[in-house]
């Protein structure tokens, strides 16, 4: 039988345990959760579907069943981190909550580098990429001694600088 050792404290962030490890300790989370359930390296997400008072019943069931894994397990969500994102027109917008806290409601959210909001409406997101996208064409306009087009066409491509192009990338 093996015994205790001392180690470290932590894995190094970008190391190949951190995420083996995390997959295998929350296997369980999805157990007898109703809704869908998306597990991410620091980030859990809970969707369904609550515009009517089945929905609604069903994810604090989750919810309810989240904290119990959590406090089985000796974890705590960060409730500073929760939000609900309500998406779609028309929707009642319930109130959720985790233990004796309620949730947030959030008019956007960024999802693995996406905004995302209650509408699914673009030009809010098209208008803060566009920013950025100027942002650094100025920038490289500043920097450059030379505006040949010879010098500042490579810096656009997309082969040099896919931010530039395209800032979702």
């Amino acid at each position: 039988m093996s015994t205790w050792k001392p180690g470290m404290s932590g894995v190094s962030q970008g190391s190949i345990p951190a995420p083996v490890l995390f997959n295998i300790f929350v296997r369980g989370t999805d157990s007898g959760i109703e809704w869908t359930l998306s597990k991410f390296a620091d980030d859990t997400k809970l969707c369904g579907v609550g515009d009517m008072l089945e929905g609604r019943d069903a994810t604090q069931r989750d919810l309810d069943r989240l904290e119990k894994w959590a406090h089985a397990n000796l974890m705590k969500f960060s409730q500073a981190k929760c939000k609900v994102l309500h998406l779609a027109h028309g929707n009642p917008k319930h109130r959720d909550r985790l233990g004796g806290e309620w949730f947030e409601n959030s008019p956007e959210e960024k999802d693995l580098g996406v905004l995302v909001d209650e509408n699914l409406n673009m030009s809010h997101i098209c208008a803060l990429e566009t920013q950025n996208a100027n942002h650094i064409l100025g920038c490289i306009k500043r920097s450059m001694a030379s505006k040949s087009r010879e010098v500042i066409l490579p810096l656009c491509s997309s082969d040099t600088s896919p931010g530039v192009l395209c800032p979702a990338l």
